[in-house]
């Protein structure tokens, strides 16, 4: 029985017109089969407005007209009269960060994303109720995006429902962004530029850190109080936390490894939900970053090099947002190859691309009793790092009894890094002997090295003052109050003064090994040399730095040799490299 429409029978044709249908047929044919006609050439489509394909959409899909229509929220659209400084892609050519200044020149983060029409926002808000019906949690490890645009595609096609392409990208990006994605945050989640993300309060705009121009306000404000909570509650699901009103504080770690502290309704913040987002860093910064930012000189990574080579101790000290863990992160990657590290962390920061490395982050209690059953933190997880014989133990942040574990560690041996918030050297050890940390003061010595780190204002070219962060100072710890200044950072230059020339750290190592003070001076001044030679080649990821300091402890008169032959070759005057260090004076 026919399925379709019958159609007439075509004549019969000559023995010539045969062969020449025949050879009209395509290959895939069978002879003797007869040939389909060819179906009339369509004229081309006539160029529509959007107003008219909107219209054209909504006359195909008249089910639309029953769906609740939810706009995709998004920020406010820049003024007329504000001029554009900047504007580039986060996630194009759907949506487009861009700096804006206001006739007053106050700066402003705007995140432009590409808005939906009417009809586009009812298959938007019929995707997202068919998706949140029917999507189920797939049983493999999966690409989350791939796999609910996958699933997006199989509901369009079960229920018949055909988009234009230009349409259905706007839908699918909206789609995505809010089911899969940070929602409204995803565009400034994706800036490779941000670095921190604010949610202060309910109604007010949102403040992002911008690597370029620090500090800004955006245009996304969250005002409904019911869509706030549903952000916050959403982003502690995506780092696999619980909050609630029984619980209304949660840290954790969002996919891509960023940092998320948050609070849940006026639990503990009066002015209703908060955020704070630390974006991670997937490409970890190195030593060479610090020099090219100009957060220390050449001087006092060759310096830290040669002492960390002999397993030195050191604590980064300075206030929240001075740059600790960035400079932690940069200190390890002087270690060798085959350093044995273990980091230990509230929420992970650390990202070192270290094959002998193991990270431990501590867990919070699932009880909501005062004896905190299922808890693990800082304190365990430094009695079990111990266990695993590490050549280098490097906590995130110390503040309270693992302290006392970690100098235990160092008094045996061990190498140790850690940041700790404090202003300067003398307050740092201060900390460390006080509550609740309770370091015994025979214990100080152990460590070697203070880094002190500040985030300050320097004059800019343009004028005004733009943010810098620099190490203001490099102690050794001599006693319990007790440090000798080996460097320190003038306001005046911005330049670093050495005074190096009388380290306790260095006579030591000088007696241990039979060498003179004199040759570990023109050690450093040598791996000062590398380490600008390998700044003049344009090398500073990880895995391309990390072979080249190993070879040069292996093998140091080959590596030398041809560092100094390549700058020479640039016109850079080694002599004048090897023979900069000038002692600064006595330490201030």
């Amino acid at each position: 029985m026919p399925t379709g429409p019958s159609t007439p029978r075509p004549a019969a044709a000559s023995s010539g017109q045969k062969q020449q249908q025949f050879q009209l047929q395509k290959p895939s044919q069978k002879p003797g089969q007869k040939p389909t006609a060819r179906p009339p050439q369509k004229p081309p489509e006539p160029i529509l407005s959007q107003e008219e394909e909107d219209a054209l959409l909504a006359k195909r899909f008249k089910f639309l007209k029953n769906v609740k229509v939810r706009l995709p929220f998004t920020g406010t659209q820049i003024p007329p009269s504000w001029k554009v400084l900047e504007r580039y892609p986060v996630n194009s050519p759907f949506a487009y960060a861009v700096i804006a200044q206001s006739p007053l020149l106050s700066r402003r983060y705007y995140l432009d994303e590409v808005p939906l029409t009417k009809t586009e926002a009812a298959i938007y808000s019929y995707l997202l109720d068919a998706l949140e019906a029917e999507l189920t949690v797939p049983r493999e490890q999966v690409n989350p995006r791939q796999y609910f645009a996958d699933q997006a595609r199989k509901i369009l096609l079960k229920y018949n429902i055909r988009v234009p392409a230009a349409s259905w990208s706007k839908i699918i990006y909206f789609a995505e962004r809010d089911l899969v994605g940070f929602g409204v945050l995803d565009g400034m989640m994706r800036d490779p530029n941000i670095e921190d993300l604010s949610i202060d309060a309910l109604a007010k705009p949102m403040f992002v850190y911008h690597k370029g121009y620090e500090s800004l306000e955006t245009n996304v404000t969250i005002s409904d109080e019911e869509q706030m909570d549903n952000l916050i509650t959403r982003l502690s699901h995506m780092a696999g936390k619980h909050v609630s009103t029984a619980f209304p504080i949660v840290q954790g770690t969002l996919p891509g490894r960023h940092r998320l502290v948050a609070t849940f309704r006026r639990e503990v913040s009066p002015q209703g939900s908060s955020a704070t987002i630390r974006k991670f860093r997937e490409d970890p910064l190195t030593i060479i970053d610090m020099l090219n930012l100009n957060l220390m000189d050449f001087k006092i990574a060759a310096y830290t090099w040669y002492l960390m080579q002999n397993r030195a101790t050191a604590i980064v000290v300075g206030a929240t947002g001075a740059g600790k863990t960035t400079l932690l992160n940069a200190l390890v990657t002087l270690t060798r190859l085959n350093t044995k590290l273990v980091t230990i962390e509230e929420v992970q920061e650390i990202n070192i691309p270290h094959l002998n490395w193991t990270s431990l982050v501590s867990r919070e209690s699932y009880a909501a009793t005062e004896e905190r059953a299922g808890e693990v933190g800082l304190f365990d997880l430094v009695k079990a790092a111990m266990r695993m014989r590490p050549d280098i133990l490097c906590v995130g942040e110390v503040r309270g009894e693992e302290a006392y574990v970690l100098f235990q560690a160092i008094s045996t041996g061990h190498g140790g890094l850690c940041t700790l918030h404090a202003d300067d050297s003398a307050s740092a050890l201060q900390r460390l002997i006080s509550e609740p940390m309770n370091v015994p003061k025979a214990f100080l010595p152990f460590l070697d090295l203070v880094f002190v780190v500040r985030r300050i204002a320097v004059p800019a070219p343009g004028g005004g003052f733009r943010a810098v962060r620099r190490v203001v100072a490099l102690d050794e710890v001599v006693g319990p109050e007790e440090v000798s200044r080996s460097f320190r950072w003038d306001p005046r230059t911005d330049t670093f003064k050495a005074s190096y020339d009388k380290s306790p750290k260095l006579e030591k190592i000088a007696r241990d090994n039979g060498i003179t003070m004199d040759e570990i001076m023109r050690e450093i001044d040598r791996r000062a040399l590398i380490l600008r030679w390998i700044q003049q080649k344009g090398i500073r990821n990880f895995k391309e730095l990390s072979p080249i300091l190993e070879l040069y402890v292996s093998r140091p008169e080959e590596v030398f040799k041809t560092a100094s032959s390549e700058l020479e070759a640039k016109g850079i005057a080694v002599a004048e490299i090897l023979g900069e260090y000038k002692p600064g004076g006595p330490p201030q």
